[in-house]
């Protein structure tokens, strides 16, 4: 491994968030998605000063290779250069095709008369409520700057020209950030840092106001748990989410512009020394920007109404089909009312005694959940694994577990060490004395308002030998151990499960692609995944590209392979595909001499899937499902529109070619034609 070459993993990270920034510049993208990608890209990048720059901070992550710069130095510089994109974006050309469109965005501008009286009746009749002043000088209320909070810093000279600090909230967590008003058909969008700007007068009246600032605190995010008991978990996270917002600052976000005595003054008073500034924007929090508050048909995507993927007469029902044929549902393409149908069946059908769940992140009002509680009520065993752990779900999930702990389902935690990512359900059914299992095994979480917009697959299968192994995971889970021990003798033949045989099952099936190419047969291995980073399956990739195999990888974000390196990977290409919906399946198709062996499941490459975490991956066995989804990786694979190549740089090159094929496109029309032959045959 010590002689093969890997990109850095957080610059990586920084290279796939300019891939979202790329889509904001794209001219081919409607203008409210535009700002959408925009949006997100601000989100990506708070998260990453929130959970990676502290490390960076913390560690001297020297670059043998060039002898120059730091990662952090390096990731810094990256960041600027993308900021200074994002606001020339905004500026040079978002702004002006607003106002092309009458729409008057007003950023970083005075508010209008016209409208100064309708901003004056939001600020007393909806903002005031909201608005907290700190005299942080004073130490008034043991003020404490929060995390990713938005604050004005407020200058204000009395009649001795004594200056003094105040800060004064933003409530976007509570408010929208965007006012959408209008005056004489014309249409006007306002920040609520300028509501708020335009009425400081009323807070201090008869003061000289000699500067206001938008200011943002980032703080590291991680949180720090020790081995809990069951019982004393949900509270240790609480007081730990707790303390997130209280974590040492890692960026100071100030608008640009602020006269250094100013600036000094709100680092000293604030104990932001050791931070890094960041001049930004004018405003801050810009992932708020996914709320503008003005839509329009012609400046977003035509709708791709879900296709309904299931055709069941009044009489069937989805367990009985299941027992017949394994079931994909293809998210957000196909609708996710099978999976709902799935819960709500296994809560109520007479026949089910036990129901076993994983649970990563939840949806804010989960109709899966309440299946859950109510299969509870309805006296059968109910096991769910919650992931009270999951970034920044934590108190969603932990609002959950307490619900249906009330209703009387058996709750598992994880320990500290090892998160349960895995995403699969497990019911057990007797009928006439025979006990059989049915059940369900994703690539994404089990939550009907991330299906919306993430692409996943989700398989509905009825294979008693598979399901039989599902139910051991489950077993081991109940322990509650940190590691897999000698007497946890698991004999996975069709599951691969880390911390069991996922990352020995993975090398495996390289060599045979390995062994193959030696002997002259066609060789080759597709995998689509969110993140690549761990170092022994990339090494094993690369042996596999020096004996002549052909690796082609579809990497969403980050990605430690470098490809295209002389005796190295010259037989392995990168690409990214950034469109209307976020890329989230993770697919392993190996060649195996035209016997095509295709592997789905919950586990990136990446050094936490591989070895903290309890991931499963499942085998497709269906030889048509199998087909529909090679089908899907190819139309990705050829995609010319949205995809990008990754180079030896780390840069992002768009790959052009004929006919031009958008793949998330083809891949709707795709099941789109699936529909209505299944429809016919149904019929």
């Amino acid at each position: 491994m010590e002689e093969y070459t890997f990109y850095n993993r957080d610059l990586s990270w920084l290279s796939f968030n300019e891939r979202v920034l790329m889509e904001a510049e794209s001219g081919n993208v409607p203008l409210l998605e535009r700002i959408r990608f925009l949006s997100i890209y601000s989100s990506n990048l708070d998260e990453f000063y929130r959970v990676r720059m502290p490390v960076l901070m913390a560690i001297d992550n020297f670059d043998d290779r060039t002898g120059l710069y730091n990662t952090y130095y390096k990731a810094q510089y990256l960041i600027n250069q993308q900021q200074e994109r994002f606001g020339h974006l905004l500026s040079n050309y978002i702004l002006p095709a607003l106002k092309e469109e009458n729409i008057h965005w007003l950023y970083n501008e005075a508010i209008p008369s016209a409208i100064e009286d309708q901003v004056a009746g939001i600020f007393f009749n909806e903002v005031l409520a909201y608005i907290r002043l700190f005299s942080v000088e004073k130490d008034d209320d043991g003020f404490f700057a929060e995390n990713n909070k938005l604050y004005q810093a407020i200058m204000l000279t009395d009649g001795e020209g004594t200056e003094r600090l105040e800060l004064i909230t933003v409530p976007s967590d509570t408010l929208p950030r965007l006012f959408a008003l209008n005056d004489a058909g014309r249409k006007y969008v306002v920040f609520l840092d300028d509501i708020i700007r335009n009425n400081l007068a009323y807070l201090f009246p008869g003061e000289k106001i000699t500067g206001v600032y938008n200011i943002k605190i980032t703080r590291n995010a991680e949180l720090n748990l020790r081995d809990e008991i069951d019982e004393d978990i949900t509270s240790a996270l609480e007081k730990e989410l707790k303390k997130r917002d209280l974590g040492f600052a890692t960026r100071f976000l100030c608008q640009p512009g602020i006269p250094l005595r100013h600036l000094y003054r709100i680092i000293y008073t604030l104990n932001l020394s050791k931070a890094s500034v960041v001049q930004g924007g004018f405003y801050h929090n810009m992932k708020d920007l996914g709320g503008f508050p003005l839509q329009d048909a012609h400046l977003s995507y035509t709708k791709w109404p879900s296709h309904q993927s299931l055709y069941l007469k009044k009489e069937e029902t989805l367990f009985n089909l299941i027992m017949k044929k394994d079931l994909m549902v293809h998210v957000p393409y196909q609708n996710y009312d099978p999976i709902l149908r799935f819960f709500n069946e296994a809560a109520n059908d007479n026949f089910v005694e036990e129901i076993s769940v994983t649970l990563y992140r939840v949806a804010d009002h989960s109709r899966i959940v309440n299946a859950l509680i109510t299969a509870a009520k309805n006296g059968k065993k109910v096991s769910v694994m919650v992931e009270l752990k999951a970034r920044f779900d934590e108190a969603n999930n932990i609002k959950w577990a307490s619900r249906m702990k009330e209703a009387g389902v058996k709750l598992i935690y994880s320990n500290a060490d090892m998160k349960v990512h895995a995403k699969v359900a497990l019911v057990k059914r007797t009928v006439r004395d025979q006990s059989h299992y049915i059940g369900l095994l994703a690539t994404g979480n089990l939550n009907e308002s991330t299906a919306r917009f993430y692409t996943d697959h989700i398989l509905m299968t009825a294979n008693q030998d598979m399901l039989q192994e599902l139910q051991q995971l489950f077993g081991f889970l109940r322990k509650k151990k940190k590691k897999p021990l000698l007497e946890d003798d698991i004999n996975f033949g069709h599951l691969l499960v880390a911390q069991f045989n996922l990352q020995q099952k993975f090398l495996s099936l390289i060599d045979r692609e390995i062994l193959n190419a030696g002997k002259g047969l066609p060789a080759q291995i597709v995998i689509k995944m969110n993140n690549l980073e761990e170092k022994v399956l990339i090494s094993k990739l690369y042996d596999a590209s020096n004996a002549g195999v052909k690796v082609q990888l579809i990497i969403r974000s980050v990605c430690c392979l470098i490809p295209g390196v002389a005796g190295q990977s010259e037989n392995i290409t990168i690409r990214r595909i950034v469109d209307r919906y976020l890329e989230h399946g993770r697919i392993f198709v190996f060649h195996n001499h035209g016997e095509e062996e295709v592997i789905m499941g919950s586990a990136d490459w990446m050094n936490r899937n591989i070895y903290g975490r309890i991931e499963v991956c499942f085998p497709i066995y269906d030889e048509s499902l199998k087909s529909r989804l090679i089908e899907m990786l190819n139309l990705q694979l050829n995609d010319t529109v949205q995809a990008v190549a990754l180079n030896e740089e780390l840069q992002n090159t768009y790959i052009t070619g004929e006919p031009q094929i958008s793949s998330q496109r083809a891949i709707y029309e795709l099941l789109t034609e699936v529909k209505t032959v299944e429809t016919i045959n149904a019929i």
